[in-house]
């Protein structure tokens, strides 16, 4: 039988350009059971902004919104 300390002692054997993917196939097995195709797309979503997440350095800065022309008066 596999136990978790099994599992433990061969992660020191992962080659470092690899540990991405193996950190990748652990979080699947965390996440919570999907019932349906709107599940997966919220969890995915939900996956994404917290990978992404302050990986921005520069705070994001509102340009001028323009001038709207002005139009004739609707009666």
């Amino acid at each position: 039988m596999i136990t978790k300390e099994k599992i433990k002692s061969e992660i020191d054997n992962i080659k470092d350009e690899n540990l991405e993917l193996l950190y990748r196939i652990i979080k699947v097995f965390e996440m919570p059971e999907v019932q349906n195709v709107a599940d997966i797309e919220q969890l995915q979503w939900h996956n994404f902004i917290r990978e992404t997440y302050g990986s921005i350095k520069d705070p994001i800065k509102r340009g001028k919104l323009g001038e709207y022309e002005v139009r004739e008066t609707i009666e």
